[in-house]
């Protein structure tokens, strides 16, 4: 009986165990990577464990990843070069590359309370597919949703009604029992369309199929608008 009690016990202590662990891997770590003359620092790479499975870094400098223990360490790979970070207990990083191939970080609180304001998934080439404006604008198309039918696999747009909105947007496809659709997203904001937008003014477009990291909104993908302002 005692066996059996202390057995209970140990399986309680490693069910809450893994309960904390998951639920601290949905804190979301934000960061912000800048020179030493404070540019931001663009189209950097961070992973923790699985360079596989990274953020990169906006036109601000800003990543954000979503499983980042207090224990981890941040590799930032940066033009062929990596800077090993380690975490060290913080909720965020604001990371100053100097010349000489070395850095400086530390937490800021602001960044932190950005929550999932910098996040991005971090399957970058199975979960995402990215469009360039320039691509956008090739299509010969005015409307965005227009000249994004056919650049991604699954990516299904219903005909558009007079003001060019469509009736129905899947971004698994026309099968998809997901009756709600995906988010609309521009530069960080949560938008109810995505019409009237300049495609000469879009930097790039991330088609997301899964966006959990937005909650249940993100059950159904997200079209993720980045523009060059």
């Amino acid at each position: 009986m005692k066996k059996l009690i202390v057995l209970a016990l140990c399986a309680a202590l490693q069910a809450a165990t893994a309960t904390a662990q998951d639920g601290e891997a949905k804190v979301p770590f934000n960061g912000v990577i800048t020179d030493a003359a404070n540019l931001a620092v663009r189209k950097a790479h961070v992973y923790t464990t699985d360079p596989g499975k990274y953020a990169v870094s906006d036109k601000k400098g800003r990543f954000g990843l979503t499983n980042v223990r207090p224990d981890d360490t941040l590799h930032v790979v940066v033009k062929k070069k990596t800077y090993v970070i380690p975490v060290d207990g913080r909720k965020s990083a604001l990371i100053i590359l100097t010349d000489k191939g070395e850095y400086t970080a530390q937490e800021n609180k602001e960044i932190a309370d950005m929550g999932y304001g910098f996040v991005k998934r971090r399957e970058i080439l199975n979960a995402t597919s990215n469009i360039t404006g320039e691509e956008l604008v090739k299509t010969g198309k005015t409307n965005l949703m227009e000249a994004l039918q056919g650049k991604v696999a699954g990516l299904y747009i219903g005909t558009p009604d007079q003001t060019g909105e469509s009736s129905h947007v899947s971004i698994r496809g026309l099968s998809s029992n997901n009756p709600q659709p995906p988010l609309y997203i521009i530069d960080g904001t949560i938008v109810d369309t995505l019409s009237g937008i300049d495609l000469h003014s879009i930097d790039y477009v991330e088609v997301l199929k899964d966006s959990n990291m937005y909650g249940s909104r993100g059950g159904s993908g997200a079209i993720v608008v980045h523009t060059k302002k």
